[in-house]
């Protein structure tokens, strides 16, 4: 058979599809007239026009009404042949008693394992670098009249189901708001897709619906799945029953059902203003069903997609880890129930990551009672509720961006509490040093445990410090010291080549947090909080002075010896011994003048009196040429 071009066609490509079917007898039509026995076969046919370019010419063979048909599409090349399209479509259709088709429910083929198996957060393999084009593309296409000539424009670059799916699900994901009015209301409202395009406003019903409208436009399969969810104004551990609070999608692409939820994916209500904002979620687009049963279930448990599904009161008692869980790299997080209880006062927390990420936590809304240590592949967290009865805790992750976002939430139920675990308020997160001390430039800790235990009340730390990295620390105890001054005054430090030393004297038995900031000397700024210890004594009969008080000419580098303590002792002759570099001489102050000599071994020693002295300075000349001398140490003498 040959077929003309006319002079304004495309190259042709040809479909010739021969298949068999019943047409019923109707008047007027060839199927009624009679047939001649001893006639040959008659031959009849003719080019239809479908639309679109496309024309179809269908020949009838035989009188009989189950004669075969066959029919010959001719469309412009790299169209997709309408028939070719509808039979595609068609196997993921299941057909009723009556004839109607219906989308066809998930099987066996549809289903993935319980529990996640970490590969990856979504239910196909993706790379969405792939979209980045057609994301942009879809987010900026405008509404000009109907919900048709809406999906024709997105459809301009979208060659694939797959394709076809995402620019729908961006334009919904940047276009349309969260309704929380409507939302809250107790007999839900429907919304029609008309409505939701004037007023680009709907609730989760009226998202899903959209959503599959437009697909099945786009001639892509999708149903509306109603269920519980974890979503708004979701408590831990709370049950579920009665009418479903929420609704999503699932689309059938390349042989199988996959979920989204346009929802969830378009931006989050803010839970003390209720008021929505849009904030793009990838995560709900093709999420992988280990994942979304986590705040997802659904009426007909096939729609899990799962192998085993889960029941009702496992998604009840599950974990909940929002979106922002698996965004931000994490993996697992023990315990894995959302209601945990303590043991001996204390509860532990602990996340797997798969790279190393900060962490915070707050318990009650104060960020108190809690040990935070991190690790290259995720965190430790040990709980101290402060009184019995539950407790909210929140744990945040950073991740790659600079803003901490909720990852987890669990009740945590006390019945005892250790009054001996009190931790200091002024403790912040996190404790011990870790791959963020050192990628701050703090290495090789001499303690690398975040407790240190003193029965005397001193201690001394230290780490290396890289090239160009200044260090700062400061003492912090729920009963003092209370200034900032103070807080410094029971620190002193010591440089030796590229390692720091903290020789600390704690003020009183008790638990201290031992604070260390870091700052690039070359860089504008504050000092940037790295981590802190926790420093634990006992002995009630510590009470430690502070040490003296240091200038800005004390060189990081110098290193005292003696006197340690920043009060001395009245009408005494006492020794002094420093190391000091950079310095012509050095003398000490008082009520008299007395000069320090430079020995063998690099130290500056003397001694002087402190009668009549209220403090005592130590001094230098730090150039031979000059006569001013800098003040570097200073000292308060006990009252007589």
């Amino acid at each position: 058979m040959e077929l003309k071009k006319d002079s304004n066609a495309v190259s042709i490509d040809m479909l010739l599809i021969v298949h068999s079917e019943k047409r019923r007898a109707a008047q007027g039509t060839h199927s009624e007239r009679q047939a001649d026995p001893g006639a040959l076969p008659q031959r009849r046919g003719g080019l239809q026009g479908v639309g679109n370019g496309i024309r179809r010419w269908q020949k009838f063979e035989g009188n009989d009404v189950h004669g075969t048909q066959l029919t010959v599409e001719v469309h412009p090349r790299d169209a997709m042949p309408q028939l070719l399209k509808k039979f595609s479509l068609a196997k993921c259709l299941q057909g009723d008693k009556n004839g109607n088709t219906r989308p066809r429910q998930p099987g066996a083929k549809d289903t993935h394992a319980y529990p996640w198996d970490r590969s990856s957060l979504k239910s196909m393999s993706l790379d969405l670098r792939q979209f980045e084009k057609l994301d942009t593309y879809a987010s900026q296409v405008a509404v000009k009249s109907g919900l048709d000539e809406l999906v024709s424009d997105l459809l301009q670059e979208a060659h694939t189901d797959l394709e076809r799916v995402r620019v729908i699900w961006i334009w919904i994901c940047h276009h349309i708001e969260y309704d929380v009015e409507a939302a809250q209301e107790k007999d839900r409202q429907a919304f029609k897709p008309t409505d939701i395009l004037r007023t680009q406003k709907t609730n989760c019903d009226g998202y899903a619906g959209l959503f599959e409208k437009m697909c099945r436009i786009a001639g892509v399969q999708c149903m509306t799945v109603p269920g519980y969810s974890k979503g708004f104004g979701y408590q831990t551990g709370q049950s579920f029953s009665g009418e479903f609070d929420h609704a999503w999608n699932a689309v059938y692409l390349e042989g199988r059902w996959h979920l989204v939820d346009s929802t969830w994916g378009s931006g989050l209500v803010d839970s003390t203003t209720s008021k929505f904002t849009f904030l793009y979620n990838e995560f709900y687009f093709l999420t992988h069903p280990a994942l979304f049963i986590e705040d997802h279930f659904p009426d007909n448990k096939n729609w899990q997609l799962l192998k085993p599904p889960q029941s009702l009161r496992q998604f009840e008692s599950n974990m909940y880890h929002k979106s922002e869980f698996y965004n931000k790299g994490m993996l697992s997080a023990h315990p894995e129930t959302s209601v945990i209880k303590t043991v001996n006062g204390k509860a532990t927390v602990t996340i797997e990551s798969r790279a190393p990420t900060l962490f915070m936590f707050m318990l009650n809304g104060k960020q108190e009672h809690g040990l935070l240590s991190l690790r290259k592949d995720g965190m430790k967290l040990d709980i101290y509720p402060p009184t019995v009865g539950p407790h909210k805790l929140q744990i945040f992750a950073k991740g790659n961006s600079d803003v901490y976002s909720s990852v987890l939430e669990y009740t945590v139920k006390c019945n005892y509490v250790d009054v001996g675990v009190r931790l200091p308020a002024e403790l912040h997160q996190p404790v011990g040093p870790s791959w963020f001390s050192e990628q701050m430039g703090i290495v090789e800790p001499s303690h690398p445990d975040p407790i240190i235990h003193t029965s005397d009340g001193r201690c001394s730390v230290s780490f290396g410090v890289e090239e160009g990295v200044s260090v700062l620390a400061s003492l912090h105890g729920d009963e003092g010291p209370v200034t900032e001054e103070t807080q410094r005054r029971y620190i002193f430090q010591l440089h030796r080549e590229k390692r720091a030393e903290l020789k600390v004297q704690l003020p009183q038995a008790g638990k201290f947090a031992l604070k260390i900031f870091v700052k690039k000397r070359l860089e504008p700024g504050n000092y940037v909080f790295i981590f802190n210890y926790l420093l634990c004594c006992p002995n009630t009969k510590v009470s430690w002075p502070m040490f003296p008080e240091s200038f800005g000419n004390w060189g990081q580098d110098n290193e005292l010896l003696e006197p340690l303590s920043g009060v001395l002792p009245a009408n005494r002759n006492v020794p002094f011994k420093l190391k000091l570099h950079g310095v012509a001489k050095a003398l000490v102050k008082g009520q008299d003048t007395w000069p320090l000599t430079l020995n063998g071994e690099g130290y500056w020693e003397g001694s002087c009196s402190t009668a009549g002295c209220r403090e005592i300075y130590v001094m230098v000349l730090e150039n031979a040429n000059h006569n001013f001398y800098s003040y570097i140490l200073k000292y308060k003498v006990n009252a007589q």
